[in-house]
């Protein structure tokens, strides 16, 4: 009986190790299973990330590439004709300067005033009329304007001012607000134009200011390095435009619109002066010395600068 029992027991016990070893096998392939399967799901992702980033390494070489055209296009531009070989904007010119497009469109904009003289003799010069161009040549503000004391000298041959455009003209203190309202933030662009804010009262930072009259840039380019250069000559050189003809005086719009476009002749080199580092510090100089500035607001003055 004890030997039998003995037998049962050892039997129970080796069936007991049999199915333990049974389980451990069974865990054992469970797991290898599992490594495999994390393995092979690593291989598939990683897979997946190397071909997105081909795809997108793709997608930026194209946009470059089409980028590149486009700069191309826009660099194609004649100096002698002042006409761009895509569509021009209303100015009649477009920018060799790709980078200005967005940011110059809307901070940049040009200034033309026309003046009468009142005081002894007409020798005081007041604001008659003021125009300002946006960045495309719109124009944003063109008013005659009413000088503070009574007019001596119309001015006609240069500022094309005659006493039926004063009649009904804005009042200079409300003209004043509305100028300055909208010069406010903008870089301005004129010829000469430290004559227009003097008129105007006003005092700009250098840095919001563009004189095509002063800058050696045009004057280079024209061919007169170290001489004073007034607009209608740089318009006729650089633009092939002829400004300021004929009896009726000059007019403020197209003033300002060759400013503009003599600007955007030299954009890039422009800025780009003002902002590098490497800056001659000779030539930011002699943009202030007394030389390029004005004695006086004579007839004569105004005839040769404006």
């Amino acid at each position: 009986m004890i030997a039998r029992k003995r037998q049962k027991n050892e039997a129970s016990s080796r069936g007991l190790l049999s199915n333990y070893r049974l389980l451990c096998k069974k865990a054992t392939m469970f797991n290898a299973m599992e490594c495999a399967r994390k393995k092979r799901r690593r291989k598939a992702k990683r897979k997946r990330t190397e071909s997105h980033s081909g795809e997108l390494v793709k997608k930026s070489k194209s946009s470059n590439d089409v980028q590149n055209k486009d700069s191309a296009q826009r660099d194609t531009w004649e100096v002698d004709s002042g006409f761009s070989e895509g569509s021009p904007p209303t100015s009649g010119r477009s920018s060799p300067c790709s980078i200005s497009l967005t940011a110059a469109a809307t901070f940049v904009v040009a200034l033309d005033c026309e003046m009468v003289g009142t005081g002894p003799g007409g020798s005081c010069s007041e604001l008659a009329r003021c125009s300002i161009l946006d960045y495309h040549g719109n124009i944003l503000y063109d008013k005659y304007i009413q000088p503070c004391h009574p007019v001596i000298d119309y001015r006609t041959p240069w500022s094309g001012i005659r006493p039926h455009h004063l009649q009904d003209a804005t009042p200079y203190a409300q003209a004043r607000i509305e100028i300055v309202d909208i010069l406010e933030g903008k870089v301005v662009v004129g010829h000469s134009v430290y004559n227009d804010f003097r008129v105007l009262s006003m005092q700009r930072p250098r840095h919001l200011v563009r004189d095509t009259g002063a800058t050696h840039l045009l004057r280079h380019l024209a061919g007169f390095p170290r001489q004073r250069v007034s607009l209608k000559i740089l318009a006729g050189k650089l633009l092939n435009r002829r400004i300021q003809v004929g009896r009726n005086g000059h007019c403020s719009v197209e003033d300002a619109l060759a400013a503009l476009d003599l600007y955007k002749l030299v954009e890039c080199e422009w800025e780009w002066e003002l902002q590098s580092p490497l800056m001659d510090n000779r030539s930011a100089a002699q943009y202030m010395q007394d030389e390029y500035w004005p004695v006086g607001d004579d007839d004569n003055s105004q005839a040769n600068t404006s």
